[in-house]
């Protein structure tokens, strides 16, 4: 009974978490909350209605660096496996990161799992979908509407469903991200 009255208290505080807490259109009064799912490195946000999924409740299931952003709309699973994002990490609006899917050649419907690991520098545009297992180099930027199935390497430019190299970024990447906006829905 102790475990059915855990994971029922659990689900519920996710569901208040995404509901309503992700709402606060605050910085400095949401993101103390959200650092109770999430590690958030220094200089980092979250903003606005970005829902997360974390079903065991251990922080570094979702991991963000430094300065880095998550813009609103985003969805973040890190139910079975582990987000990581570095340092300087620029993600736009509507963008989706899954660590489990079901796998289509299972005769059960089973799930499958991996890590998805953004390294430092990356730039996701608006409405990616980044599937289980994937790893993105340092400096790459993922197009708008790219579904990235497979490994990006270092300082590529993908597009495309599925996402393909289509070329290589040339910035030194002498930047750091600030964006804290007052106020952001």
């Amino acid at each position: 009974m102790g475990t059915l009255l855990a994971n029922i208290v659990r689900a519920v505080r996710i569901y208040l978490y995404n509901s309503f807490i992700s709402k606060i259109p605050i910085h400095f009064i949401r993101l103390p909350l959200v650092r109770c799912y999430v590690i958030l490195g220094k200089g980092s946000n979250v903003l606005p209605n970005v829902k997360i999924l974390n079903r065991k409740f251990k922080r570094d299931f979702i991991q963000i660096g430094d300065h880095s952003v998550v813009n609103p709309s985003c969805l973040l699973d890190g139910r079975e496996a582990r987000i990581i994002i570095g340092n300087n990490v620029d993600i736009a609006r509507g963008s989706w990161i899954f660590t489990l899917e079901h796998d289509p050649q299972s005769n059960l419907f089973s799930s499958r799992s991996g890590d998805v690991v953004i390294e430092d520098y990356v730039w996701i545009a608006s409405r990616v979908t980044i599937l289980p297992g994937v790893r993105i180099g340092r400096g790459s930027v993922i197009a708008s509407g790219a579904v990235v199935t497979k490994d990006i390497p270092p300082m590529s430019i993908a597009g495309g469903v599925p996402a393909k190299v289509i070329g290589q970024r040339t910035s030194t990447l002498d930047y750091t991200i600030k964006y804290f906006p007052l106020l952001d829905t």
